[in-house]
């Protein structure tokens, strides 16, 4: 399935039972709410996704289930997070055997390599597969950043269309458009900067908090392309403090805490991470249960399936 890089793609969190192993339900039950609110993809095995404890039978195993939940509705995505590039170019060719639509790319993992090493890596993946690629730019957590100028070196590469801009400035946006005009769409992948990223010409949003709150993280996106500014900066101001939960160190419990309270999700995490307790859990419930005590009434027509609303 062709993926067109707009709207709002979920970093899906994995779903674990009380026995640690993938609980296949509650992933569905969260998937669906997702998609009645009209997301436009799903990106499997990301940060969010606990990738660096899923074995790659369970993340191909996520994989085939959720390209034969989803039926064709929207594109699936993996994610590579791989320390080789022999074990990247393995996961991108079982990806494009499993179904994927495409992948999100991360430099390698672990070692820290420099810009050659960093564009050998890429290139390497991008021309094992046919499949569309987003590169995952996220300096600030995984240490290596691609620069302007090595996008000027990948550009070359046809299936390399869309880049996840997280280095957190959000002038980034204005380099990127004023450097390759469209040759790349951007993907904006903070949560706390996603309404001034897309003002600033952002194409769509690999979104977090999306998982608790599908509804009012499309509004905002399709009301900002609707130029339907000040409705959508009303639901940004009062989602904000919710947003910021995504760039903590535990954001995957902080966001499955999220998705429990708005009752689409489960608690359960694997170790070595566990369950937030004590002071931060009530630190971290007092953002979310405040936040659900105003839940906004969303405007007709800013989320599900099928919309009027242009999104252009």
């Amino acid at each position: 399935m062709k993926i067109i890089w707009k709207g709002v793609f979920p970093a899906v969190t994995t779903k674990f039972t009380d026995n640690d192993e993938l609980d296949f339900e509650a992933f569905d039950h969260n998937i669906s709410a997702q998609l009645e609110a009209g997301v436009d993809g799903f990106i499997l095995g990301g940060s969010l996704g606990e990738a660096s404890v899923l074995s790659d039978e369970e993340k191909f195993a996520l994989l085939k289930h959720t390209i034969e939940f989803v039926d064709g509705k929207v594109p699936v995505l993996l994610n590579i997070a791989e320390q080789t590039t022999k074990a990247a170019v393995t996961c991108a060719q079982k990806a494009l055997e499993y179904g994927a639509s495409g992948l999100m790319l991360l430099p390698p993992m672990r070692y820290k390599s420099d810009d050659d090493e960093t564009i050998a890596f890429l290139t390497a993946v991008a021309k094992s597969t046919p499949l569309q690629i987003m590169i995952y730019n996220n300096p600030v957590d995984y240490k290596i950043e691609v620069t302007l100028d090595m996008f000027e070196q990948l550009a070359k590469y046809d299936n390399i269309e869309a880049i996840k801009e997280s280095t957190r400035d959000v002038s980034n946006v204005t380099r990127l458009i004023n450097r390759f005009g469209g040759r790349f769409k951007i993907m904006t992948g903070v949560d706390p900067i996603a309404m001034e990223s897309l003002v600033m010409g952002a194409d769509g949003w690999v979104a977090g908090l999306v998982d608790a709150f599908p509804k009012e993280t499309v509004a905002i996106y399709r009301l900002i392309k609707a130029k339907r500014i000040d409705e959508a900066l009303a639901i940004y101001r009062w989602f904000l403090p919710v947003l910021e939960l995504d760039i903590h160190p535990k954001l995957v419990q902080y966001i499955k805490l999220a998705e429990v309270a708005t009752g689409i999700g489960t608690e359960n995490v694997r170790a070595p991470r566990l369950k937030i307790q004590g002071a931060e859990r009530e630190r971290v419930l007092k953002i979310i249960n405040d936040a659900l005590a105003v839940r906004p009434t969303l405007p007709e027509g800013s989320w599900g399936r099928v919309s009027e609303m242009h999104t252009a």
